[in-house]
């Protein structure tokens, strides 16, 4: 894990955002056992083999989770934002976060980079 990350989380200024910060690393490790991370444009991107993967970003309100390589997967359009390339959730606090779902969603986008 690079530690630039793990600052990244550790310097997230509310709790509720570095514990949801938390459990993405968590399932990105799980879901790309080979990931490398790094920080790039001040957030965490997560990568495999030199392709991304996912991205985790903070706002005032939310912590957004960008997931790479979407196309031609069947993602809730009421949940995800973006091209079909690549979708992103907004995740909020006191939001009930199904993390094995987006294990599943992480592990299916990044089986082919």
């Amino acid at each position: 894990m690079n530690p630039d990350v793990t600052e990244f989380i550790e310097t997230v200024k509310l709790s509720w955002q570095a514990k949801i910060c938390t459990h993405l690393r968590d399932v990105v490790h799980k879901a790309i056992p080979d990931v490398v991370e790094r920080i790039q444009y001040k957030k965490p991107h997560f990568l495999k083999n030199g392709k991304y993967a996912a991205v985790i970003s903070t706002s005032k309100d939310a912590v957004s989770f960008t997931i790479f390589n979407t196309q031609g997967l069947a993602l809730p359009e009421d949940m995800f934002d973006g091209p079909p390339e690549r979708k992103t959730v907004k995740l909020k606090k006191d939001q009930v976060v199904d993390f094995d779902q987006l294990f599943s969603w992480v592990t299916l986008a990044s089986h082919s980079l």
